[in-house]
């Protein structure tokens, strides 16, 4: 059986999809026929039900529950992992009211807190791919940005100031890790080939994980001009216990963000079944 799977070309999710797609490990008889795009451009093609299996945004699942299931293995969830929003200038962030801001796309979960984070104040968003947000807000294109991936290793190179770490407000509000990305899979699927799909990812990062000092050339080739460092960096932050397994904390940190988009107006209702 073919499965049609979609992940971002990011160092996390080349590290934990590299033994899979290169047959280094047991598929059970499944084949992968992958695809690599930027995360909203992921969320898009879920919206279209396109992927078999995909990394998903968060934000983006609220409104996919209901299409897919979340695996148990793949996701992006932690302690200080959470977007940054950043500035040229030191400002509080209550004086971005009025502002422009950069979002790495609408159904990001960067977008997603930002909402929280903002309230009821009035700001002008402005999407933008996550690699460009930093230029954008060096030549004023935006007022200030939120930021991802690797960009949280880049920022204060070029000269930029931290207004306030998304994740960091997450985690006083909930006590709980943020929940930025997870892999989910169509439940056209069934129950049996989902199951097979969540062992096979699980298994990609254990063999990940045997020489996790060391990067593969899947891992630099698809990181662009990124430096060494800053890769061990992205990988070190988002590939954690809760991408070897959600466990019950992961699964309490995910529902706790439907009840809080519930509470928000940002879904109407909870989905009957969000686990596969």
């Amino acid at each position: 059986m073919v499965i049609t799977l979609g992940f971002s070309p990011c160092p996390n999710d080349t590290f934990i999809f590299d033994a899979l797609v290169h047959h280094q490990i047991d598929t059970e008889g499944l084949e992968f026929d992958y695809f690599m795009e930027d995360v909203e451009k992921l969320n898009e093609g879920a919206f279209r039900e396109q992927p078999d299996v995909t990394k998903l945004s968060f934000h983006a699942f609220l409104s996919l529950a209901g299409t897919y299931l979340l695996l148990d293995s793949g996701a992006a969830l932690g302690f200080g992992v959470g977007p940054l929003v950043v500035s040229k200038h030191r400002i509080n962030f209550s004086q971005l009211e009025g502002k422009t801001i950069a979002i790495p796309g609408i159904h990001t979960t960067a977008n997603l807190l930002l909402s929280i984070a903002l309230a009821d104040k009035p700001v002008f968003r402005k999407a933008i791919l996550f690699s460009e947000i930093e230029n954008a807000i060096l030549t004023g294109e935006v007022d200030a940005g939120v930021i991802i991936h690797e960009s949280r290793f880049t920022y204060q190179s070029k000269g930029l100031k931290k207004i306030m770490d998304l994740g960091e407000f997450w985690e006083q509000v909930t006590a709980a890790p943020v929940p930025l990305g997870g892999i989910v899979a169509h439940k056209r699927l069934g129950k049996e080939v989902i199951a097979k799909i969540d062992r096979c990812i699980r298994r990609s990062i254990e063999k990940a994980n045997l020489n996790r000092t060391q990067l593969s050339d899947f891992i630099r080739c698809n990181a662009q001009e990124m430096e060494e460092n800053v890769m061990k960096q992205h990988i070190d932050l988002y590939v954690n216990q809760y991408s070897i397994s959600l466990g019950e904390h992961g699964r309490a940190a995910v529902t706790l963000l439907f009840e809080k988009a519930l509470q928000s107006g940002i879904i109407s209702k909870m989905p009957g079944r969000i686990f596969a």
